[in-house]
C-alpha cells in the first residue's frame, strides 16, 4: 500500500511543490486538512494552485478562518497556519512565526486582528538578519580622559541595589515614552522594528502543550511592545540619560579602523548552574533553535540540551525538587539578529538580561520573570550594534562594559531579586548562563583595535 493510497487527487497535487523532507504523513494531512477548508470557498484552491505554480507571479490571498488561540491542529500537533504552509511549501527549516513578515499586497496578513487568515505561502517573506554596519575604530588611541566613563561605571556598581529589581512579563513591560540615545537623521542604526503583536493570543497554553509541537513551531505568546527602546536607567553604562559627555571626540574618517561584525560557528554556549557550582560541561549551540529542558535524552541532539543527564555528587533536595520541575524548559531561538526565550515549563523562567532590560527601560540588573507559555526577545543586534558604536567614543572602559551585555542569567522555578528571599542568582537551584558569541567576539576585535584601556589596572578599587 503507497502512501498516497487514499490521498484526493487536490492533494496529490498541493504535495507535488513540498518542498524538503517534512514528515511525508503529517504534511499529507496538512494539507489534506487546508483542502476541505478551501473546497468550501469558491476559486481558492485555484488560487492556490496558481501561486505554487508560478512563484514569481502576483497571486490573491488564500484563506482559513482563524480560530480561537490562532493555531491550527494537525494530527497531535499545534502550529501557526501561515507557519504550517510557509514549511510545507517554501522553507522546510523554518523556525518561528518570528521568521516570517507578510508582503504588502497580503490583505489578510496572520499577525491582523481579521476572522480570516491568509496562508498563501507567496504572500509572506522570509526576515533576513540585518547587516551589522562596522564599528569605526580610532586607529590611535587619543581619546581625552574626559570621556572615559571608568568613574561612572564604579558608582554605577556602587550604586546598584543589594538586590535586583524584578519584573513579571507581560505586566510591568509597557511603552516606554522615548529613546536613551536620540538618533540623528543620519544616524546609520534605524530604530528597532516592531515585533509583531497577537492580540488573541492566550496568555497560557490552550489545550495541547507547545512541546507536543515542533520546536520551530512556538504558539503565538504576547510580546511587549517593541517600536521605541527604553529610557531613563536603561543603559549598562550609566544610570542616566545626561551622564553621558555631550562633547564626542572628533575623528576623521581617514583616522578609523571599521571592525566589522562576523556571525560564528555557534551563535551561544550554555552552562548549567547548581547554586554555584557548575555542572557538566558546556552546550554549544550550532542550531539556530535551541531547547534547554529537565529530561534525559542521550542521543547527542545537537538542537537540545537535556539537564537531566548531568550528574552532580553535591546535590541537595532542594535541586533534586527543582530539578524535576523544570519539565519542558525553555525554548531558545535566534532569529534576524534577534533572541527570543519561550517558557515551555508549567513552571516560570526568570531572565536577567541588560540588553532587554535596557530596552524596556528597566534597570540593567532587573530580573525578569517569564511565565509558562510565554515568550520574550531577550537581545536584539541592532540595539547592541548602536550601543557599542556610541561606546566607542567613550574609550576603552565604556566598551569593556558591554561585555556584561553579551551574558544572560536564566533560573528554573526559583526566582531571585529583591521580591524573593534569594538574593543572587547562585542561590538559586538551578540555572543556566548563556554567552552570546558573535557579541562577544565582535567586542573583542574592538577592544584589540583600541588598544590598553587609559586607567591602569589597580589593586584599589
Amino acid at each position: 500500500m503507497t502512501l498516497f493510497s487514499f490521498t484526493s487527487p487536490a492533494v496529490k497535487r498541493l504535495l507535488g511543490w513540498k518542498q524538503g523532507d517534512e514528515e511525508e504523513k503529517w504534511a499529507e494531512k496538512a494539507v489534506d486538512a487546508l483542502v476541505k477548508k478551501l473546497k468550501k470557498k469558491k476559486g481558492a484552491m485555484e488560487e492556490l494552485e496558481k501561486a505554487l505554480s508560478s512563484p514569481g507571479q502576483p497571486s490573491k490571498c488564500v484563506t482559513i478562518p482563524r480560530s480561537l488561540d490562532g493555531r491550527l491542529q494537525v494530527s497531535h500537533r499545534k502550529g501557526l497556519p501561515h507557519v504550517i504552509y510557509c514549511r510545507v511549501w517554501r522553507w522546510p527549516d523554518l523556525q518561528s512565526h518570528h521568521e516570517l513578515k507578510p508582503l504588502d499586497i497580503c490583505e489578510f496578513p496572520f499577525g491582523s486582528k481579521q476572522k480570516e487568515v491568509c496562508i498563501n505561502p507567496y504572500h509572506y517573506k522570509r526576515v533576513e538578519s540585518p547587516v551589522l554596519p562596522p564599528v569605526l575604530v580610532p586607529r590611535h588611541n587619543e581619546f581625552n580622559p574626559q570621556h572615559s566613563l571608568l568613574v561612572q561605571f564604579r558608582n554605577l556598581s556602587h550604586n546598584e541595589p543589594h538586590m535586583p529589581q524584578n519584573a513579571t512579563f507581560p505586566d510591568s513591560f509597557h511603552q516606554p515614552n522615548n529613546t536613551p540615545f536620540p538618533l540623528s537623521p543620519n544616524s546609520p542604526y534605524p530604530p528597532s522594528p516592531a515585533s509583531s503583536t497577537y492580540p488573541n493570543s492566550p496568555a497560557s497554553s490552550g489545550p495541547g502543550s507547545p512541546f507536543q509541537l515542533p520546536a520551530d513551531t512556538p504558539p503565538p505568546a504576547y510580546m511587549p511592545p517593541d517600536d521605541q527602546m527604553g529610557q531613563d536607567n536603561s543603559q549598562p553604562m550609566d544610570t542616566s540619560n545626561n551622564m553621558i559627555p555631550q562633547i564626542m571626540p572628533s575623528i576623521s574618517s581617514r583616522d578609523v579602523q571599521p571592525v566589522a561584525y562576523e556571525e560564528p560557528k555557534h551563535w551561544c554556549s550554555i552552562v548549567y548552574y547548581e547554586l554555584n557550582n557548575r555542572v557538566g560541561e558546556a552546550f554549544h549551540a550550532s542550531s539556530t533553535s535551541v531547547l534547554v529542558d529537565g529530561f534525559t535524552d542521550p542521543s547527542n541532539n545537537k538542537s537540545r540540551f537535556c539537564l537531566g543527564l548531568l550528574s552532580n555528587v553535591n546535590r541537595n533536595s532542594t535541586i533534586e525538587n527543582t530539578r524535576r520541575h523544570i519539565g519542558k524548559g525553555v525554548h531558545l531561538y535566534y532569529v534576524g539578529g534577534e533572541v527570543y526565550a519561550e517558557c515551555l515549563s508549567d513552571s516560570s523562567i526568570f531572565v536577567q538580561s541588560r540588553n532587554c532590560n535596557f530596552h524596556h527601560g528597566f534597570h540593567p540588573t532587573t530580573v525578569c520573570k517569564i511565565p509558562s507559555s510565554c515568550s520574550l526577545k531577550i537581545f536584539n543586534n541592532q540595539e547592541f550594534a548602536q550601543l557599542l558604536a556610541q561606546s566607542v567614543n567613550h574609550g576603552f572602559e565604556a566598551v569593556y562594559e558591554l561585555t556584561k551585555m553579551c551574558t544572560i542569567r536564566m533560573s528554573f522555578v526559583k526566582g531571585w531579586g529583591a521580591e524573593y528571599h534569594r538574593q543572587d542568582v547562585t542561590s538559586t537551584p538551578c540555572w543556566i548562563e548563556i554567552h552570546l558569541h558573535g557579541p562577544l567576539q565582535w567586542l573583542d576585535k574592538v577592544l584589540t583595535q583600541m588598544g590598553s584601556p587609559l586607567n591602569p589596572i589597580s589593586s584599589v578599587s
